[in-house]
């Protein structure tokens, strides 16, 4: 689907009356445990941040807490640097045709747009994240999938494999259990090769000490010849309710192969 017409709009506006951070001393709080109190019209609602399904569900408040409140920059740098790359290498980014892996409500889908690209589909796992990406940003994404990329149907993934992607991208999605490392070799290995792989990390989860299981497979990718970085940016991703910045990696890369089957059995 080339060319399609699309409308950028401002961001939704806040369904709630109040949103209140707890007062929490600099490094009180691990970031997959920050919090916020929602005051809505049927009372107020204690919802922690990495909950997308409540935070999705009421309009406007992903976009409040991470961007306005916290001043997450994530869509802008990762898809920024993937910009830059590519005109490097003299391939307009409409040439892309990006699958947006933990689409949540489409900012980034926004940002590759914005960019040029005329192609890109959403896959999250919550139902949630593709109705708010439909109610706030209907004109962004092909089309939207819901699916497990560790556990894949067979329909499922002939459709996704029929979009011939060249590009992915996820932004703020890796690390704390939302995409493990399976979830993110089973988009890889739905683009082509080559291909262009735009993503960030939390810098903590790229040191030899992390127990997610990145900085292993990163690491064996770009060993092995499947992964070839052409950009490594440590950034200011967002702030944390106390204030702090928190550092994280941005990487693009071009796919040089598949991850192998014998690559993820340590992460079984």
């Amino acid at each position: 689907m080339m060319n399609r017409s699309r409308t950028f709009s401002p961001p939704p506006p806040l369904a709630a009356r109040r949103v209140v951070f707890p007062e929490v001393a600099p490094g009180a709080l691990d970031q997959d445990g920050e919090w916020c109190t929602v005051e809505l019209p049927e009372g107020a609602r204690r919802i922690r941040f990495h909950d997308y399904d409540q935070v999705y569900n009421i309009r406007g408040l992903y976009e409040h807490l991470f961007y306005t409140r916290l001043r997450c920059q994530s869509p802008e740098v990762v898809c920024g640097l993937l910009a830059e790359e590519m005109e490097n290498e003299g391939v307009p980014m409409s040439r892309l045709r990006v699958l947006d892996v933990g689409a949540g409500n489409g900012m980034v889908g926004e940002e590759l747009a914005r960019h040029g690209v005329d192609e890109i589909m959403g896959v999250d796992i919550i139902e949630e994240a593709r109705l708010a990406a439909e109610r706030d940003r209907p004109d962004i994404y092909a089309e939207y999938c819901v699916a497990d990329l560790t556990d894949l149907p067979g329909d499922a993934r002939r459709r996704l494999a029929g979009y011939r992607f060249n590009g992915m991208t996820t932004v703020a999605a890796l690390g704390f259990g939302d995409i493990p490392p399976r979830a993110f070799a089973g988009a890889f290995n739905l683009v082509e090769t080559p291909g262009w792989i735009a993503f960030n990390i939390k810098e903590t989860f790229l040191d030899r000490q992390d127990g997610t299981g990145f900085n292993q497979l990163i690491h064996a990718m770009i060993e092995a010849n499947i992964l070839t970085p052409l950009r490594l940016h440590r950034y200011c991703h967002r702030l944390s309710i106390a204030g702090e910045p928190l550092f994280y990696m941005a990487m693009v890369a071009r796919k040089r192969e598949d991850i192998p089957e014998s690559m993820l059995t340590p992460f079984d």
